[in-house]
């Protein structure tokens, strides 16, 4: 069952959800590699991320992709996101504050559903957007 978040009368083209930050660390990294299985050395292993002519190790796409999807299931409800859409535009490198951005951008129904359009990004502190994409969810 659906948990309700967003009321579909009470949201409007334009609201944002709040913003969710998190600062990437190698502890970070570390820990994702041993929950995906995830092991390419460029997320982990420093000396070989230099050697491929990287300034260091980045972060794991689906990493960052799942910080946006904890700003969205806080704004919409567990169970409400319908369809999501992400591109991942930029790497993500340690210490990064990682900050997430979620607005309305349509509302309308649709087979007897009432739906919220979303446009969704993760940037760093730089403005930098990492992660970007759509979202649509039931709202009550």
């Amino acid at each position: 069952m659906a948990e309700a978040a967003l009321q579909f009368d009470q949201v409007n083209v334009g609201d944002a959800a709040p913003e969710f930050s998190h600062k990437l660390t190698r502890t970070d990294l570390v820990a994702y590699a041993g929950a995906s299985g995830d092991f390419n050395p460029m997320h982990t292993d420093e000396v070989a991320a230099q050697a491929a002519g990287l300034p260091s190790v980045f972060g794991h796409g689906m990493f960052t992709a799942g910080i946006l999807a904890k700003a969205i299931s806080d704004y919409v409800g567990v169970g409400n996101l319908t369809n999501l859409k992400v591109r991942f535009t930029k790497q993500t490198w340690p210490d990064e504050v990682l900050t997430t951005k979620v607005v309305v951008t349509d509302k309308r129904e649709e087979d007897g559903r009432r739906l919220v359009d979303l446009e969704i990004e993760v940037a760093n502190g730089d403005g930098e957007v990492k992660v970007a994409g759509t979202a649509v969810a039931v709202a009550d």
